[in-house]
């Protein structure tokens, strides 16, 4: 049986960007499951070229766990990496090579964990999930779980494997990536009071979008639980004008917005959308085409499992030490499987997301290790099938 860190080092070795195929690694994955009795299922990408992993194990049934991955990773090009990003390199405890911490290494620990139940009697369901496209808005699982969503038994809990420094992630924000399409009227820039520029319609869509944020800050619901407390708006991408000497006609923007759970995206969207035709509609006497046209681009519910649940309990119990309970900054695909399959989820895994999307990524051989040592006792959860958190019907009355 391969070592965690073996199959760490070829996990890192498929460059698999996202948008790219993943095929290649999933056939490896495949090459170790299979001999081993693990049932496998693969749900593909509309093209083909990319693909989601089910993986499962021990009796068919309600109850048990699924480990989700995602197994894409963000590109390299632009960062100034001292090594070779897709070779695995190990020096002063640490692993090196993109997508180590996010998240390549719970994935090692995670498959060697399938392979190491796959000799034990479990008497609860084991399951692994590993998704495509997670890196630009968690696009990849989705038809899975539309899938899964349909078939009668639910696993009891799912368990993210995002990097948490092994402490317990209870909740993310929500996130709606959105496009403003803002048109005006072309000109010669010697005559621009004559024409509207699509910029300056792009300029006063960001301050609106300034005072939205503002009044989300002093007025908007609070979490404390989170670096940020509350809702956040963000404008990442603007472009418009092709020459100096042209008025603009169109303005494209991209922003989003990361809600605190109290808040309601689709709420924040529609106020959103009332201030694009505020700066729209007084031009529309001399510009008839005006306007600001708001589209979103893609999205992911954010994840708010209660700290009481009995999940959580068995979690702490199963770390064997006094894990932090905290709230993450970054997204997961643990909304998803929160909100599709109705089961309650969590996040922990090796590694710190301060690692993560940089030069010289890396993932600690300590955290890897702490990582196994949870592995071994969920297996033996899963054998003894005792625990009442791991074994009742999931439902939405579990969340």
């Amino acid at each position: 049986m391969p070592e965690t860190a073996d199959i760490l080092a070829r996990l890192v070795a498929f460059p698999t960007l996202s948008r790219h195929s993943n095929i290649a690694l999933l056939e490896y994955i495949e090459s170790l499951l299979r001999p081993a009795g693990v049932r496998l299922e693969r749900f593909a990408s509309d093209d083909g070229t990319r693909a989601n992993l089910w993986a499962s194990l021990g009796p068919e049934g309600d109850g048990g766990v699924v480990l989700s991955g995602h197994c894409d990773v963000v590109p390299v090009t632009g960062q100034s990496w001292t090594r070779d990003p897709f070779e695995l390199h190990h020096a002063e405890g640490n692993f090196y090579g993109r997508g180590t911490a996010d998240m390549k290494g719970f994935l090692a620990v995670a498959i060697r964990a399938m392979l190491i139940a796959a000799a034990r009697p479990l008497r609860l369901p084991l399951h692994l999930a590993i998704s495509y496209d997670e890196e630009i808005g968690c696009m990849g699982v989705r038809g899975m779980l539309d899938t899964l969503a349909t078939r009668p038994h639910r696993p009891a809990l799912c368990l993210i494997g995002e990097p948490t420094g092994m402490n317990i992630a209870t909740g993310h924000k929500g996130k709606r990536a959105l496009r403003a399409c803002c048109h005006g009227q072309e000109g010669h820039s010697a005559l621009a009071p004559d024409a509207l520029n699509a910029l300056h319609l792009g300029a006063a869509f960001i301050s609106r979008l300034q005072t939205r944020q503002d009044l989300l800050r002093v007025s908007g619901a609070r979490d404390t639980a989170y670096d940020i407390p509350y809702s956040t708006l963000h404008v990442g991408v603007m472009q418009g004008g092709t020459a100096l000497n042209i008025v603009p006609n169109l303005c494209e923007l991209e922003f989003e917005i990361r809600n605190v759970a109290a808040d309601d995206p689709d709420a924040i969207i529609a106020d959103i959308i009332e201030d694009a035709e505020a700066i729209a509609t007084p031009h529309r006497n001399r510009f008839p085409e005006a306007r600001i046209e708001i589209e979103e681009i893609s999205g992911y519910p954010g994840l708010d499992t209660p700290a009481g649940t009995p999940a959580v309990e068995l979690l702490h119990s199963l770390l064997g030490h006094d894990a932090a309970m905290i709230k993450v900054a970054f997204g997961t695909e643990g909304g998803l499987f929160q909100h599709s399959l109705g089961i309650p989820t969590l996040v922990c895994g090796p590694g710190h997301m301060a690692q993560g999307h940089k030069p010289d990524e890396f993932v600690s051989q300590a955290q890897l290790s702490e990582c196994e040592g949870l592995m071994a006792a969920l297996t033996d959860a899963l054998e003894d099938g005792e625990a009442q958190a791991l074994a009742g019907r999931s439902g939405p009355d579990r969340l």
